[in-house]
């Protein structure tokens, strides 16, 4: 029986492309059910409070940079969503008197400008380079400082970054978010055409990704303009460049934060039982992180949320 057509965005594969008993069931999960999801492999994290949730987040920079040594680099690459945990970052490395030297920092994605070719310009009001030095590296005592080569932001030549995650730096940890889409970084479902029309990708093929240049799905489009300009959605781009599951997967380790800011209470759960159940699915490509070695969510109590109905 042919997979049915999305319920938001027909040309596109999405969460909501699954078995309606599927969602069901995420949509019943309590906290309780959420934290017995953990598994080898999986594990789920509550915080009770946003200040220990995004200290707990910026930790986990000072504890991948700590490590680097001149024989042994070591990185972390972090996402733009959330961005509380950035200025955190920077005043522990300065409290601590942590010396960047060795160490290093990937940023997940970025926009991409159609007409120019180029990813946008640090200067583009959402640029996610100009948010981390502006929230986090600008703010770290200069005789601290990560070296710039050490800086790793995605551009439209994407083999220039796709080499520094083959060049010997160690990547202890990829941290992300969680979008209303259920991606990490830009790793979107894509558009039902071609050899894909009737089904999506099988999770081997999504996996064989590499950073890219990607065409974001309407719901992406839409939270963004929510999140971070105020519900312009004319002011967001269409097309953004995007570190990518082959990269992730050289990952040590992948550590999801949702505070309940970005992802709704249902995608909250949805990708938490399909990762514990490893029920891989590329409309859903949070939930191939269930075929990761070491994932780990963190969550917020108080973004939980219900997923009883509630009229406003």
């Amino acid at each position: 029986m042919p997979r049915k057509l999305s319920h938001i965005a027909p040309d596109w594969w999405d969460y909501t492309t699954l078995n309606d008993d599927l969602i069901n069931d995420a949509a019943r999960l309590t906290e309780r059910d959420l934290r017995q999801l953990s598994r080898p492999g999986f594990k789920v994290v509550m915080y009770d409070t946003l200040e220990d949730f995004y200290l707990a987040e910026a930790l986990e920079y000072i504890h991948a940079w700590r490590q680097a040594t001149a024989d042994n680099p070591v990185g972390i690459c972090g996402p733009v969503g959330p961005t509380e945990q950035l200025p955190l970052v920077a005043r522990l490395v300065n409290e601590l008197g942590l010396s960047l030297k060795h160490a290093h920092f990937w940023g997940m994605d970025e926009w991409y400008d159609e007409v120019t070719k180029l990813e946008v310009p640090s200067t583009h009001p959402l640029s996610f380079e100009k948010a981390d030095r502006e929230l986090c590296f600008d703010r770290i005592q200069k005789k601290l400082a990560i070296p710039e080569a050490h800086l790793h932001f995605p551009k439209a030549d994407i083999a220039s970054y796709v080499q520094t995650w083959n060049s010997g730096v160690r990547c202890a940890v990829m941290q992300g978010g969680q979008g209303d889409i259920k991606h990490w970084a830009f790793n979107d479902p894509l558009r039902r055409a071609g050899k894909w029309k009737n089904e999506p990708p099988p999770p081997a093929e999504y996996r064989k990704l590499s950073t890219r240049i990607v065409e974001l799905h309407p719901i992406t489009l839409s939270q963004n303009a929510r999140t971070s300009g105020g519900g312009n959605i004319t002011m967001v781009p269409k097309t953004a460049i995007t570190v990518g599951p082959k990269e992730t997967w050289q990952a040590e380790k992948v550590s999801i934060w949702q505070a309940g800011m970005h992802d709704n209470p249902l995608g909250q759960r949805l990708t938490a039982l399909m990762i514990s159940k490893r029920l891989a699915d590329s409309s859903v490509p949070m939930s191939l992180l269930a075929e990761h070695p070491n994932v780990q969510f963190n969550y917020f109590r108080g973004g939980l949320g219900s997923c009883a109905v509630e009229m406003h």
